[in-house]
């Protein structure tokens, strides 16, 4: 299979073009989601609910993260950083047969669809937004910033996957998620996976121009080589154009995580220096492939396309044209069989079974998903025949209590917090694991940091490490933030 023909890319576009149709189908329409009779107000949503903005950029990267899971036989998941671009997990999953899978009452044909399209941001549908009942998702779409550390949690200690997680540039402005560029401090490519970032430049927010959009490349060049990541960059708002950049530039960073990954394989976990990984800028506009301009203002490339683009619903009609135009622009009768199903030609270019995004096991309970094997506690209970016979500290005694516990899980579970393992008394762990530290180490002035360690501590950061700590647990792993005593002293106040 040649990965980079025009025949592929072709497919690809077609595959694309299918994506955004249905994610503006499930926007506005309720019932005829193939056109095939005239568009009648009971076809449209009452009330249309939902983003557009985002959605054709990200199904654009998704069908080139399906690329290279072919290509190279990848075991990859996906996250969705951008707020509210619920379509994109459920549009592309429709596609390649994993929602019916899961969802059997959507069926693969045009009853199948129209009921998709009805339920998405309906009452007793689904969300707007990526959620736990959208297949493959690990991320709540309403919970900006923490994207990056999800994924990360995600990868470390399951050395075979790589996190492909888009970031918007929103998204990219709030404090979790500018921390979160610190992630590759904490990464070890012998034991973990690897994340591959992809800053999506799309230019605004909901009302506002966003910040790294307006940076030069070499600007953000500068930036991320100074955190310590290898930027990619692409660009371009014609897609026969784009595919073979954004092909070649997704495979540059494919063969990167790889190259680092063998090197780093014929050491052990110890040995290891902080790889340089790569992360992909890409730079479409905002709703790419929408209107371009209404009433006299431009849409496309613009914060006007972040939501609703046209004012079309159920009880106003007068602009349906123009919905109908921007449906059948994506000309569905030629990616859509009779019978209402994706053509086979183009489905054929869609990973199968669990290397399908939307299937992949990290995302509904783990990989290898394992009990946690807990000690005795009563070993560690203080015997005393009256109060105050005994001296003692309680964190101490805990302390002696986790480290059995690590090592009786010394692959999945670990220890997260903001730099307070050794204040909380806690450190009777580092008697049998160190801090996971990739940076520089200068012994004569550190304390237990290794490049492979069960604690993670050493980023001041809540929000990191919460959003580690989520991502790990919600793989099918097991730990704990040392932050909860605070959450019990806020409830003790209340």
């Amino acid at each position: 299979m040649d990965y980079s023909s025009k025949e592929y890319f072709d497919k690809m576009t077609a595959w694309w073009r299918a994506a955004n149709y249905l994610s503006v189908g499930q926007l506005y329409l309720k019932d005829n989601p193939l056109l095939r009779r005239t568009l009648k107000p009971e076809d449209v949503k009452k009330h249309p609910i939902g983003h557009w903005g985002t959605i054709p950029g990200q199904n654009f990267i998704y069908v080139h993260l399906n690329r290279v899971i072919n290509k190279y036989d990848l075991n990859m998941f996906y996250i969705e950083g951008p707020g509210h671009g619920g379509q994109v997990m459920v549009s592309n999953a429709y596609l390649d047969g994993s929602y019916t899978e899961i969802y059997p009452e959507v069926t693969e044909d045009e009853t199948g669809m129209q009921k998709l399209f009805k339920r998405f941001s309906f009452p007793g549908g689904i969300a707007s937004h990526a959620a736990p009942e959208t297949p493959g998702s690990i991320h709540e779409g309403g919970e900006l910033g923490y994207s990056l550390s999800h994924a990360v949690g995600a990868v470390l200690d399951n050395p075979e996957v790589i996190s492909a997680v888009v970031i918007g540039d929103g998204e990219a402005e709030t404090g979790p998620l500018a921390g979160s560029w610190f992630s590759n401090v904490f990464i070890n490519p012998v034991i973990d996976g690897a994340v591959l970032p992809i800053l999506h430049l799309n230019g605004a927010k909901i009302a506002n121009p966003t910040i790294l959009a307006r940076k030069s490349d070499g600007e953000l060049a500068n930036y991320f080589n100074g955190l310590g990541w290898e930027p990619f960059f692409i660009e371009g708002n014609d897609s026969e154009k784009l595919n073979p950049v954004m092909a070649e530039k997704m495979d540059q960073a494919i063969e990167k995580i790889k190259s680092i990954q063998k090197e780093a394989r014929l050491k052990t976990a110890t040995d290891v220096v902080m790889p340089k990984w790569p992360v992909l800028i890409v730079r479409t506009p905002k709703g790419w492939t929408g209107p371009k301009e209404w009433d006299g203002e431009p849409i496309e490339g613009t914060f006007r396309a972040h939501q609703v683009p046209i004012p079309v619903d159920q009880e106003h009609m007068d602009h349906a044209d123009a919905l109908l135009r921007w449906l059948k622009s994506y000309e569905p009768e030629k990616l859509f069989d009779a019978q209402g199903r994706i053509l086979e030609e183009i489905r054929e270019i869609a990973p199968t079974g669990d290397q399908r995004m939307a299937k992949n096991p990290i995302t509904n309970g783990g990989i290898d998903p394992r009990p946690l094997i807990m000690p005795d506690w009563k070993k560690y209970t203080l015997q005393f025949e009256k109060p105050g016979s005994v001296k003692a500290e309680d964190m101490t005694e805990l302390g002696k209590f986790v480290r059995e516990i690590i090592e009786k899980n010394p692959e999945n579970f670990r220890i997260f917090g903001p730099d307070e393992t050794k204040s909380n008394r806690l450190n009777q762990v580092f008697k049998t694991t160190n801090r996971q530290w990739m940076e520089k180490i200068e012994p004569e002035n550190d304390e237990w940091l290794s490049p492979s360690g069960r604690v993670i501590d050493s980023q001041l950061s809540e929000h990191q490490d919460e959003g580690f700590l989520e991502g790990y647990v919600l793989t099918g792993r097991h730990g704990f933030l040392q932050v909860t005593n605070h959450s019990c002293e806020w409830l003790t106040l209340c």
